[in-house]
């Protein structure tokens, strides 16, 4: 017998020719699923990824948070993406994206609300002293949270009259790409007062205080999520999903702050 084989059979002996074994077999590259997402998903999404690398050892998610209409134009260009979860519907039943997402789901709902600095210079109380702040921050009218907020002057202004509409767009100062940055704003004390989800209040609570928008002018923020047809890695990206959809990763998303989703939805 050669020295090569005595080797071998020597490590079959002690038995530490198993985690050899098994050091090879996890030696190959990971598969990384690629997840484009509102930037409102940020930190949820990510406790979710620890989840789902656990559940899949050899998979890597790489996220792409921003506005969902930068997202939705970035797959439109033919960018590689697996899974895409938006702030809203419009970016996924786009013309253009017609035939690009396998059955859309909704997965989570959410609420603006209105944020100003933890000292609140402005002394802003309710909705309805907006018009009394000097600088007012909202999303763009192409963003999510942009036409949610267009939506809920336009209920304000049958609430409260035209003239408080009027005042609310002259106290706007900058519109911004993704609800982010709307929150960094109002945050930093660059805005008295801003627009935003429910949920990224929640994850600023010692920069930020937030103040509910009346039901009756309110707008119920719906999640979609779905796997790209031309998705690189489908099985995954199908697991992915179903993970978000289920009881568990409900339980992640309510604790974050966003609403469950259809029952239906949920597994």
């Amino acid at each position: 017998m050669n020295l090569r084989k005595v080797v071998f059979v020597a490590l079959v002996a002690t038995g530490a020719i198993a985690p050899l074994f098994a050091m090879r077999a996890r030696g190959g590259e990971a598969q990384e699923l690629v997840v484009f997402a509102a930037a409102s998903l940020r930190e949820v999404f990510e406790g979710v990824a620890l989840k789902f690398e656990k559940q899949h050892p050899n998979s890597k998610i790489r996220f792409n948070f921003a506005g969902s209409q930068d997202l939705r134009v970035q797959i439109e260009q033919g960018a590689k993406v697996d899974v895409f979860a938006s702030a809203d519907w419009k970016q996924m039943n786009g013309r253009a994206t017609q035939g690009t997402f396998v059955k859309p789901t909704i997965f989570a709902r959410n609420l603006p609300v209105v944020v100003v600095p933890k000292n609140n210079p402005a002394q802003v109380r309710s909705f309805a002293d907006l018009p009394k702040v000097k600088h007012l921050v909202v999303g763009a009218s192409e963003v999510p949270i942009g036409a949610y907020t267009d939506a809920i002057f336009a209920s304000a202004e049958k609430l409260y009259g035209k003239a408080f509409r009027e005042q609310l767009l002259a106290r706007v100062r900058s519109r911004e790409l993704n609800v982010r940055q709307v929150l960094t704003k109002v945050a930093l004390g660059e805005a008295d007062a801003g627009i935003v989800y429910r949920t990224d209040a929640l994850t600023m609570p010692d920069k930020v205080q937030s103040i509910e928008i009346p039901g009756e002018i309110n707008i119920v923020a719906e999640y979609p999520i779905a796997v790209l047809s031309a998705a690189p890695h489908p099985d995954l990206a199908r697991a992915f999903v179903k993970l978000v959809l289920s009881k568990e990763g409900q339980k992640t998303l309510a604790a974050a702050g966003f609403s469950r989703a259809e029952p239906q939805g949920a597994k």
